[in-house]
């Protein structure tokens, strides 16, 4: 449809050809998927730089898919997965998180490996398993823990038969997310503050 939003999305597909749910990737990668700062930029002359891509507009944020036979999941297109605490819907926590990926630009580098450590760190932090869907690798099923409990290597194509690993009970992370960490910085610059305060009374108190 002309003038239609386009998405960069995942359609979950039934045996029978039938589509039962979609999913619009909303962490959309800068200069790659959108132009940042359109109106500034565009005058410049960096239109271009998305121009070929296709100018992508966000989804709606983190989704809680429901599919037949299996349990709830939470999908992430690509580089989403870096991004703690923007995983899953945090009202409907799902069973699972399916992460599907375009690695191949990274080539042979540290990159892969270092997107799959990201994902092990989000199945940690969400106490849920992620399944790693990598054109070239690395694919993986991860554990709650984080442990990787198979996987297919750079540029090695084949299929992971296994059980979907179960979750555990939502860790504190999940729960409440940066919340205690900015609360403690928060507590740590108002004891230095309090600190500094009283180093420069000191002085005038012995004069």
């Amino acid at each position: 449809m002309s003038g239609a939003p386009v998405h960069n999305s995942i359609l979950f597909i039934d045996s029978s050809g039938q589509i039962q749910a979609s999913y619009d990737k909303f962490h959309l990668v800068p200069f790659g998927e959108y132009l940042p700062f359109r109106s500034l930029l565009s005058a410049i002359g960096l239109r271009k730089l998305t121009k070929d891509i296709g100018a992508f507009a966000p989804g709606p944020g983190p989704q809680t898919v429901r599919l037949n036979n299996l349990p709830a999941v939470s999908p992430l297109i690509c580089y989403e997965i870096i991004f703690p605490a923007a995983v899953t819907d945090q009202t409907q926590r799902p069973g699972w998180i399916v992460n599907l990926t375009n690695d191949a630009w990274f080539g042979d580098t540290s990159g892969p490996p270092q997107h799959l450590a990201q994902a092990r760190m989000r199945a940690i932090e969400e106490g849920i398993p992620v399944i790693r869907s990598a054109n070239n690798g690395i694919s993986a099923v991860i554990s709650p823990s984080g442990i990787v409990l198979h996987a297919l290597p750079l540029n090695q194509t084949g299929i992971i038969e296994t059980m979907l690993p179960k979750p555990v009970t939502r860790p504190l992370y999940a729960q409440y997310q940066d919340m205690p960490l900015l609360l403690l910085s928060f507590l740590v610059l108002i004891f230095f503050t309090i600190l500094r305060i009283r180093e420069k009374r000191l002085p005038n108190m012995h004069a």
